[in-house]
């Protein structure tokens, strides 16, 4: 017992020296300055933030494929993209490329979930393709709210939402860069009535939300490339014409 609480007076003794030979802060360190709060409009860009990216889904795709020499069929990643809740009925809107050349596709939601989702329907001339996930009890996250490209103005800000990789959500912010452009489209037609922005859009944002102000869809986020660079545009497409 003796021992012991010697010991233990030698170790608080230690450690009271060490911090009598720490040295003291210099006199002329720097105090952190207060910022104000948080101005209105970044404000809004956070509320619309919060309010969007559990709309927005992570999508993985497989391919089969078959061994040259054995003829064994395997299933392998394929890519993967981002995707929106178009609604209750767990409808997903995202890129056709995004899910081009694949045999199954799962869906993981903000809240962990996964599910294997089945295709609906394509439309590669307009780079868009819808899949559906649930089943039984399925209740799906709350859909992004739709507004309209038709009325956009140059100029207008755009926030474009993302879930790449399935590790957490990326915004961007830009403006409406030009209206009605068209890109060459190696799936058929040149992808006519997209909106151009300057907001960034990563390969695994594609399929994303492009949003206006106010929260609402506007377009589909697209990122294509060409020998000078990226393109970053969404795809007006009309949303509410999808519905």
């Amino acid at each position: 017992m003796f021992l012991l609480v010697a010991v233990n007076a030698m170790l608080i003794a230690a450690v009271a020296s060490l911090l009598f030979l720490q040295p003291a802060p210099p006199a002329d360190m720097p105090t952190v300055t207060p910022r104000a709060e948080l101005g209105a409009e970044e404000r809004a860009t956070i509320e619309l933030f919060r309010n969007s990216r559990e709309s927005v889904v992570f999508i993985s795709t497989r391919q089969q494929v078959s061994d040259f020499w054995t003829r064994n069929v395997c299933s392998i990643p394929r890519g993967s993209g981002s995707g929106l809740i178009w609604d209750d009925a767990g409808h997903i809107v995202t890129n056709f490329h995004v899910i081009e050349g694949a045999s199954e596709a799962r869906i993981q939601l903000a809240d962990g979930r996964e599910f294997s989702a089945t295709l609906v329907g394509a439309s590669p001339q307009h780079d868009l393709a819808v899949l559906k996930i649930g089943g039984a009890g399925f209740i799906a996250p709350a859909p992004v709210p739709i507004g309209t490209s038709g009325d956009l103005l140059v100029g207008q800000s755009v926030f474009a939402i993302g879930n790449p990789f399935g590790l957490d959500w990326t915004l961007t912010k830009g403006i409406v860069s030009a209206l009605d452009r068209s890109l060459p489209n190696e799936n058929g037609p040149d992808i006519q009535h997209l909106i151009q922005t300057d907001a960034a859009i990563n390969p695994g944002n594609s399929g994303g939300p492009l949003l206006d102000s106010a929260g609402r869809l506007i377009g589909i986020n697209t990122a294509i490339y060409s020998p000078s660079g990226a393109y970053r545009y969404g795809d007006a497409g009309r949303p509410a014409a999808y519905r």
